[in-house]
């Protein structure tokens, strides 16, 4: 039997572009969703990969739930006829609370999405309107309590910290307004300026005023501060859950599992005759649609990983989990740098960052270049 692999469906089409946002997304309607809804079932069903079972499936975006029942139904059966999935498969959708209905909800659920992933952001009028989000505080509430009158019984929130004008009260409000939804999972995520979006302008031109360092520091631990007594463990850098409710989407990519990819600007990797081979789909929708109508390449990049980099990608991933990498096999240098400087601890033969290694975790990485 084929060895398992995640499977990676990307929506790209949403209500509107997001000032901090650099993911492959389109303010996008009409007759190009259809028709990439269309190109992505016929990539499924002439994958390469067509066969291997799915160990886990994560829709993601872009906004998925924008998507018409029908359409969202049509990609989740291409997925399962592709790659029949694994007992007890996790089955993931991300949806913004503008499009995440009781009926469209309910209805993805008789579909068999097992778990929601609901990007919320933040509880604060001013904050949504600077991230130029499309709902309000009010609408985020009602989709997570729809999810749950759904049958979504694996539910996630996504928060932003660091944001323009935001103090660490502010922030201590929304981790609070979202425990008091009962989730059980809180993806928590410090602002970062990305290269190419409108915040990186403004910021660019001092016109994006966010909190220091030292602030955003302290939003970071009030976390961990805040979740552990609600029941929540910190499992990734960014990441909290109860038990058993960790991502196994994500855990299955950050623990170097394979994974493939369909839709317009998915990425997928997979070993290939020994080695691992990174593919990148053609980002903008109709280059996407137009490939797989004539049947040619729908990949805009092929790369092929040497060795050295794949290891590497290995050590980077591993460290941002909270159980960390066997270290059997790692170099001794920079493990023993890296406990010098306080950011490893080495327990139970595995090397893990410690809190403060948390904090500088690109440069506890980089010991390993």
């Amino acid at each position: 039997m084929s060895e398992p692999v995640a499977v990676y469906v990307h929506v790209p089409f949403c209500v509107s572009k997001c000032g901090y946002c650099d993911f492959n997304s389109y303010a996008m309607s009409g007759p190009i969703v259809e028709r990439t809804v269309r190109a992505t079932v016929r990539q499924l069903a002439e994958s390469p990969w067509r066969g291997r079972p799915a160990a886990t499936v994560f829709f993601g975006g872009g906004t998925p739930s924008l998507l018409d029942s029908p359409s969202l139904e049509r990609l989740l059966l291409a997925v399962l006829e592709a790659h029949p999935p694994v007992d007890g498969v996790e089955i993931t959708a991300e949806a913004n609370p503008e499009s995440a209905t009781l009926e469209k909800l309910r209805a993805m659920r008789r579909m068999g999405f097992s778990r929601l992933s609901v990007g919320v952001q933040s509880f604060d009028p001013a904050d949504l309107r600077r991230l130029g989000r499309a709902h309000s505080p009010e609408d985020a509430e009602s989709a997570a309590r729809h999810a749950r009158t759904a049958g979504f019984d694996r539910l996630n929130l996504d928060l932003m910290f660091g944001l323009e004008g935001q103090t660490l009260e502010a922030w201590e409000f929304n981790l609070g307004r979202a425990l008091g939804l009962e989730p059980d999972h809180l993806s928590l995520y410090n602002l970062t300026i990305e290269q190419g979006t409108r915040f990186e302008r403004l910021h660019r031109e001092g016109r994006l005023d966010l909190p220091d360092e030292e602030v955003q520091t302290a939003m970071y631990l009030r976390c961990a501060e805040l979740l552990e007594p609600a029941g929540f463990r910190q499992y990734e850098i960014s990441n909290y859950a109860k038990p058993g409710q960790e991502c196994q989407h994500n855990v299955w990519v950050w623990r170097g599992g394979e994974y493939v990819a369909y839709g317009p600007g998915g990425v997928g990797c997979v070993r290939e005759e020994g080695r691992w081979v990174r593919r990148t789909n053609l980002k903008k929708p109709l280059a996407f649609c137009l490939a797989v109508e004539r049947g040619e390449s729908p990949w805009q990049e092929t790369e092929r990983i040497d060795p050295a980099t794949r290891e590497f990608e290995r050590i980077l991933l591993g460290l941002r989990l909270s159980e960390g990498l066997p270290l059997g096999g790692l170099p001794e240098a920079p493990v023993r740098e890296g406990v010098r400087r306080g950011w490893f601890e080495v327990a139970d033969g595995r090397l893990r960052l410690t809190r403060e290694g948390r904090l500088f975790a690109n440069d506890a990485t980089a010991l390993f270049l």
